[in-house]
C-alpha cells in the first residue's frame, strides 16, 4: 500500500496511525502543501478534492481518511477494530462523522489558524472545540474507548486532532477522561505520534 499524505495533517495521522497499529507494510509518500502539490494535475487524478490523504492499493485508490479506516479494516478483515453488530456499526458510524464535523470544524480548525494560518475566528473556532470535547470527555466516563469497550477506527479517527488540541489554543487539561484515553492509544502496540508542532498551547509548555 501506498499512502499520500503530509506529515503535519491529523487526517493524514489517523490513517498513517492506523496502517501502524495493524503492521501494514505500506510507503509513505509526502505531499507539499505549501507548494500546492494537492492541487496539482497529477495528485487530482488521485483525489479530485485536492486533499490528503490517499491510499494506493494496487489498482484501487481510496481518498479521505475515514474511508481509508473502512476500506483497511474491511480488506485485511480485522472485525476486531469495527463491530459485530448493526447497533455496533451504527455507533462507529456515528463517531466517524463527530470526526468529520465537529472536530474538524472545532479542534482541527482551531489548529489550522496556528500552524497552517487560516484565516478563522479563533475564539469561535475554540469554543467549537470545548463543546465537543465536553460530550467526549463524558461519554469516556463510561468505557475506555469511545465505541466499544476495546478500540475501534472511531478511536484512530478522534485522536489526531484532540491529542494536538492545544496547538490550536485549546487547552484540555481539564479533561481527565480525555486524557486517560489518550494515553490508552498511545500505549497500542504500533502506534506512531502525531508530529508535533511548537505553536499555540504547545509552544508555552
Amino acid at each position: 500500500m501506498k499512502l499520500y499524505y503530509h506529515p503535519l495533517s491529523g487526517h493524514s495521522h489517523r490513517a498513517r496511525l492506523f496502517l501502524s497499529l495493524l503492521g501494514v507494510e505500506h510507503e509513505l509518500v509526502e505531499v507539499d502543501l505549501s507548494t500546492g502539490e494537492h492541487k496539482s494535475a497529477a495528485f487530482l487524478k488521485l483525489n479530485r478534492f485536492g486533499q490528503v490523504p490517499v491510499l494506493v492499493d494496487g489498482d484501487v485508490t481510496i481518498a479521505d481518511s475515514n474511508a481509508i479506516l473502512v476500506y483497511v479494516a474491511r480488506k485485511l478483515g480485522r472485525s476486531d477494530w469495527l463491530a459485530q453488530t448493526p447497533v455496533g456499526e451504527a455507533v462507529i458510524q456515528r463517531w466517524l462523522s463527530v470526526a468529520a464535523g465537529e472536530i474538524a470544524h472545532g479542534p482541527a480548525a482551531a489548529r489550522l489558524i496556528t500552524v497552517f494560518g487560516a484565516k478563522y475566528n479563533a475564539e469561535e473556532k475554540i469554543n467549537a472545540a470545548h463543546a465537543v470535547l465536553k460530550l467526549i470527555e463524558e461519554e469516556l466516563a463510561e468505557r475506555q474507548f469511545i465505541a466499544q469497550p476495546r478500540p475501534t477506527i472511531a478511536d484512530v479517527a478522534l485522536y489526531s486532532y484532540i491529542s494536538r488540541a492545544p496547538e490550536g489554543n485549546v487547552d484540555i487539561s481539564g479533561y481527565s477522561n480525555i486524557g486517560s484515553w489518550l494515553r490508552r492509544i498511545e500505549q497500542l502496540p504500533g502506534f506512531v505520534a502525531f508530529k508535533e508542532t511548537p505553536v499555540g498551547l504547545s509552544a508555552k509548555g
